[in-house]
């Protein structure tokens, strides 16, 4: 795991030596007293980039940044200025970090890939762009409430606010910055947001998808051209060496992928898209700057055929023969890994990294590895596309509150289609169109305080679908799924099998937060953003737990300019059937690439589902073993014979959310890993005594 971490001290507080009695395990000092900056982990040198504009001035930056070291510079004088929004403004995916004098700027990323954590430590603030190091910085316990809320409404920030899993340690909402002074700290917005009575200004269709083919190119072009640092010689500070492996040692490393460029041509249009754009830029594919004997490679696109998947025998060929139609590329070399059970979902819970936070992706970690371990060194995802493109259903009620009734059509009649033949499929439109109608004349106070009682009443939507967090645009069920989505806060897949106690708490967060004044947007809005940072989030959790030695995993549809492009897309677009792959299709077209095989942009959601079903069948054994003495019982959480008895029905095909399972064995599976893990993150004189969560988990009283 790779992160920064940082702290900025009160000018009457301890003394600076404090800071230098204690310094993260493995770091690089890129700056130093009295407001420290550290490089913790395996960073590429090309990764770490410090400009300095004069002696009380400077900036870092971590991650794939776009822009060259002139253009970070001016960066710098405008973020001087507080013009924040400038250093989000490059291609790629990164982290900036300003010191102006005693003011430091940490700026997180629109969709919250990149997330920044601050805590209170010394006197002043620490800030990291990982939870646990400052969890062991102060010692801090499990905060079970928080992971109460994470179980029960995932993608409400209503519910989550700005908490972690420890106490103490608190999160920077994406598009927001933290600024710390003297060691006090602010939390600032750096984007626009339209508000609820004036809906902002819509870009033509054209124009909008032309946006999202220009975003995406520079999104891939910075990862096929990374820059190189150069020494500032106008008195710049020179980060130096900063540890982490070169292109040879990254080749002779044992398990290391091949270097060069790679990326999925299964999994989705999305995944497909970035190989196709990545193979047709101009230059050489799979050529990083600096990466030498290694130029020239072709991009290696990866297939993963699922053989222990049942039913899934013709899904397969059809995705193959796809695949093998695109790979006809020259500039692509393809490759296709099989596998069989041991590459279930909820294989392989015994062994595994800890991750920073929970996350459903634990339980198919395996899964991933397996198919990352076939990439390059560079491996593109399609992670984001559905959270970036895709209308969420409350984005129905905008419509409404624009008054654009009409568009409204054709999306409800696809909703009954995709319900299949029924007798009530002839007044799904309607029935949808109340809905919406229902949320746009609903306040938001409201909708909070419904949702609250929800869950007090235990009232949950009736969808095993397993596509919880999707909306329900495909699969079974996905009219009962967008219905319910059809709200300004909902209950999340696990809600159903939580405590009296726990759905208790979370609903008076929920209450608080109704209470509490916002900045009023419009309902669509504000789901759509919660349901890419709650993914955005997830994805952090799946490179941590997926992640293979010396690989690095690009997202583009989770860059800031991406989403911000993404975001102009008219509403009127982005609701109707198929929209993501039409989308997909006119970017690709406008890079020139226009013979794409049948079939291309189908879901992959069944799939997915099917392959969770059969890994839990298959495993369902040790599954439930990991109930029998769950940490989550001894917390309050759940009730360990419910649960058991969940995972057996849904192995047995009984339609049950499957999503909700995922999260409970994750944060089960997570929280085993991190009362097993030994040693801090911390060393020196004046290092934590003890590691966080040290002291195991306890039950919580009951309220």
């Amino acid at each position: 795991m790779r992160w920064l971490v940082g702290w900025s001290s009160t000018a009457s507080g301890p003394d600076p030596s404090q800071g230098r009695a204690v310094q993260p395990v493995g770091a690089h000092l890129l700056w130093s007293d009295p407001d420290p900056l550290w490089a913790v982990g395996d960073w590429r040198p090309d990764e770490v980039r410090v400009v300095q504009a004069d002696p009380f001035s400077r900036l870092a930056v971590f991650g794939c940044c776009g822009a060259s070291d002139e253009e970070l510079r001016v960066g710098l004088f405008a973020a001087r200025g507080g013009a924040l929004r400038h250093l989000t403004a490059w291609s790629g995916s990164y982290t900036a970090v300003a010191q102006i004098g005693r003011r430091t700027t940490i700026v997180g990323d629109l969709a919250g890939a990149r997330p920044v954590f601050h805590t209170d430590w010394g006197g002043g603030t620490a800030y990291a762009t990982a939870a646990l190091p400052l969890a062991d910085l102060i010692e801090a316990q499990l905060d079970v409430s928080h992971l109460g809320a994470l179980l029960a409404c995932p993608d409400s920030p209503e519910a989550m606010g700005d908490g972690t899993p420890y106490m103490g340690v608190r999160r920077v909402p994406p598009g927001h910055a933290l600024i710390l002074r003297d060691g006090a700290r602010d939390i600032v917005g750096y984007e626009p947001t339209a508000s609820l009575a004036v809906a902002a200004p819509q870009v033509e269709q054209e124009k909008a998808v032309d946006g999202v083919r220009d975003a995406l190119v520079e999104a891939v072009r910075a990862r096929l051209t990374a820059p190189r640092h150069a020494p500032d010689t106008s008195g710049g500070l020179d980060p130096g060496p900063v540890p982490g492996m070169g292109p040879a040692e990254r080749r002779a490393a044992r398990g290391a992928p091949a270097p060069g460029i790679g990326a999925d041509l299964s999994g989705g249009s999305a995944s497909a898209t970035l190989a196709l754009l990545a193979a047709g830029l101009p230059g050489m594919p799979g050529t990083l700057l600096g990466h030498g004997a290694e130029a020239g490679e072709r991009l290696l696109a990866v297939t993963f055929n699922d053989l222990a998947t049942a039913g899934g025998a013709r899904a397969r060929e059809a995705e193959l023969e796809r695949a093998g139609t695109i790979a006809a590329n020259p500039r692509l070399h393809h490759v296709v890994v099989t596998a069989g059970e041991e590459a279930l979902p909820y294989a392989a819970l015994d062994s595994g990294p800890l991750t920073d936070e929970p996350g459903p992706s634990i339980v198919s970690a395996e899964r991933h590895r397996r198919r990352l371990v076939a990439g390059s060194a560079d491996h593109f995802v399609g992670h984001g596309a559905r959270q970036a493109l895709d209308a969420h259903p409350a984005r129905l009620a905008d419509l409404l509150l624009d008054r654009r009734r009409r568009h409204l059509l054709r999306p409800a009649t696809a909703l009954a289609k995709a319900d299949g033949p029924s007798g009530h499929s002839f007044f799904v439109p309607f029935t949808v169109y109340r809905a919406a109608r229902k949320l746009a004349r609903t306040s938001y106070r409201d909708g909070v305080e419904d949702a609250a009682n929800r869950l007090l009443e235990r009232r949950f939507t009736d969808d095993g679908s397993g596509g919880g967090r999707d909306g329900g645009r495909s699969g079974p069920g996905v009219v009962s799924a967008s219905l319910a989505a059809l709200a300004w806060c909902r209950p999340g897949p696990a809600a159903r099998w939580l405590t009296g106690e726990a759905l208790a708490e979370v609903s008076l967060r929920l209450e608080e937060a109704a209470a509490r004044p916002v900045t009023l947007r419009r309902p669509g809005e504000r789901r759509a953003d919660a349901a890419l940072a709650r993914h955005a989030a997830d994805h952090r959790v799946f490179e941590q737990a997926a992640e293979v030695r010396s690989q690095r995993l690009h997202a583009p549809f989770l860059d800031n300019q991406v989403v911000r492009a993404c975001r102009a897309l008219p509403e009127a677009l982005r609701v109707q059937p198929g929209a993501r792959a039409a989308t997909l299709r006119a970017v690709l077209a406008g890079a020139g690439i226009r013979d794409l095989p049948p079939g291309w942009g189908a879901t992959s959601h069944a799939a997915h589902a099917a392959a969770v079903r059969t890994g839990l069948r298959a495993w369902v054994g040790e599954v439930v073993n990991l109930f029998d003495a769950p940490l989550l019982a001894d917390a309050g959480l759940v009730e360990a014979r419910v649960v058991r008895k969940a995972l057996r029905a849904a192995a047995e095909g009984e339609r049950l959310p499957l999503d909700g399972l995922a999260e409970l064995v994750s944060t089960e599976v997570w929280l085993r890993r991190l009362l097993a893990r030994r040693g801090t993150c911390w060393t020196g004189t004046a290092a934590p005594r003890q590691r966080a969560v040290a002291g195991g988990v306890v039950p919580r009283p009951s309220l």
